[in-house]
């Protein structure tokens, strides 16, 4: 996971060769039994946005990253979306197992978010996960456009499982020179 994280950092300057444009371009966001009920059908992975109604970067990544026309329509076309509220106080029931709200302090957290993010509760979080519901990685904070593609493309194409993130990092590099 460190790796990942520093290349990503490491890759957050590479641009856009395509078109920027956020017109009428809208994240197909469903719940995770939604999810869960469309891969019983057509198997795809999922990405779940991790956040919180109090989180600035969670807001701006909505604002920006998952406004781009082009991060939009890769994510409809290759992956099943899920908005998780890490807060929500409803029970959700995916798989036999139902997770709730467990009230701490002020806030407190729901069992699926600690999941989901290994008790590394930070918003945002990106999490990949199979089309059989295991997680690959959990990836924290926020994440640009230009910094999540690679990323989404990584994970979609199943290249996690043959190369490291380095060497893919590469390709994908060279691919949109």
């Amino acid at each position: 996971m460190k790796n990942i994280i520093i290349a990503l950092l490491a890759f957050g300057s590479l641009a856009f060769t395509k078109d920027h444009s956020t017109e009428n371009a809208e994240v197909k966001w469903l719940t995770v039994e939604e999810a869960y009920a469309q891969t019983q059908v057509n198997p795809k992975p999922i990405l779940i946005d991790v956040y919180t109604d109090w989180c600035g970067w969670c807001k701006k990544m909505d604002k920006t990253t998952y406004a781009n026309a082009e991060i939009v329509n890769f994510l409809n076309d290759n992956y099943y979306a899920v908005k998780f509220d890490a807060e929500q106080k409803e029970d959700v029931t995916i798989m036999g197992h139902t997770f709730k709200f467990v009230a701490e302090g002020r806030r407190g957290y729901h069992e699926l978010a600690a999941a989901l993010l290994n008790g590394q509760m930070s918003y945002p979080s990106t999490v990949f996960l199979t089309d059989s519901f295991h997680v690959i990685q959990p990836i924290p904070g926020y994440l640009d456009a230009k910094g999540i593609e690679p990323i989404l493309h990584f994970f979609a194409t199943e290249n996690f499982q043959s190369l490291d993130w380095n060497t893919f990092q590469k390709e994908f590099k060279s691919n949109i020179d």
